[in-house]
């Protein structure tokens, strides 16, 4: 029976690797870049959207105070109202164009009461590593036109705090409304609101992303190939096998090594010696 190879236990573990591998790739690799694209594709939708459309009140983008989603992410929303500084927080640890930076958050009473939080923009450290003085934001009542932003998640869940390294003021790890909510003792609508250039209050304005495409769908393709060769390459194998020759067969005949080969090189010439001397 040929079939046996097939429970030997390096061909088990061989195939057990195989298809785990190929399983990952059809199931969670190439899957997982497929859904990187698609978020993608609908940040870019969302931003070409924000480009051209004209900005709408809060209310009516996010009506009875929802929370922000992928759909209305990037969207341009008006406000009216006035800044809290006394309660702005610090984020920390922040990369902007490949530097190191901090943002501002500050909240912003509107004028219905709701209190949502702006994202004033960033400064970059001072030769202390630390939050150098920036401009506190206008007094007195203000038009905002700002882009709508999801929440970020710290997965650690650190609420902000102050401390003698931060000189007293609250510095957070994420910006989330929650977060500052928190430490505030302020009920911060879901999401925060991102200034452009030109806005009132608004310091280094964040960048926007990219609108390219991304390399994720090419990459869910090659996981995907990746997965079929390891399965053509097991199942090449496997016929072979089930072949005469195979390369398991166990009466093939035994490989000689180099040394042996070197041996019988060496006899050859003696023995044709030996045979001339008895012909003579």
């Amino acid at each position: 029976m040929r079939l046996k190879f097939l429970l030997r236990p390096g061909w088990l573990a061989l195939t057990l690797v195989v298809f785990a591998f190929a399983g990952s790739c059809f199931t969670l690799l190439a899957p997982w870049q497929f859904s990187r694209n698609t978020e993608r594709e609908t940040q870019n939708a969302a931003l070409q959207a924000s480009f051209v459309g004209a900005p709408k009140p809060l209310g009516e983008l996010l009506p009875g105070g929802a929370a922000p989603d992928e759909r209305t992410q990037w969207h341009l929303a008006t406000v009216t109202g006035s800044y809290l500084p006394e309660a702005e927080v610090i984020a920390r640890l922040r990369t902007v164009q490949g530097e190191a930076a901090f943002e501002v958050l500050t909240p912003f009473r509107q004028a219905d009461g709701a209190v949502i939080l702006v994202d004033r923009g960033y400064v970059r450290p001072n030769a202390k590593s630390r939050v150098p003085d920036y401009a506190a934001p206008p007094a007195g009542t203000v038009n905002l036109v700002t882009r709508i932003r999801v929440d970020e998640n710290d997965p650690k869940a650190r609420d902000a705090f102050a401390d003698a390294s931060t000189d007293g003021k609250l510095h957070s790890y994420v910006v989330d409304s929650r977060v500052v909510g928190r430490a505030t003792k302020l009920e911060i609508r879901p999401g925060y609101y991102q200034l452009d250039n030109g806005q009132p209050g608004v310091l280094d304005a964040l960048p926007l992303p990219q609108t390219d495409a991304g390399p994720f769908f090419s990459y869910a393709l090659q996981w995907i190939a990746f997965g079929a060769m390891a399965l053509f390459g097991w199942a090449y194998f496997t016929i072979r096998e089930l072949k005469p020759g195979g390369a398991l067969t166990g009466d093939k005949q035994r490989r000689k090594s180099v040394a042996e080969i070197l041996a019988e090189d060496e006899s050859a010439p003696a023995s044709q010696s030996e045979k001339a001397g008895q012909n003579h």
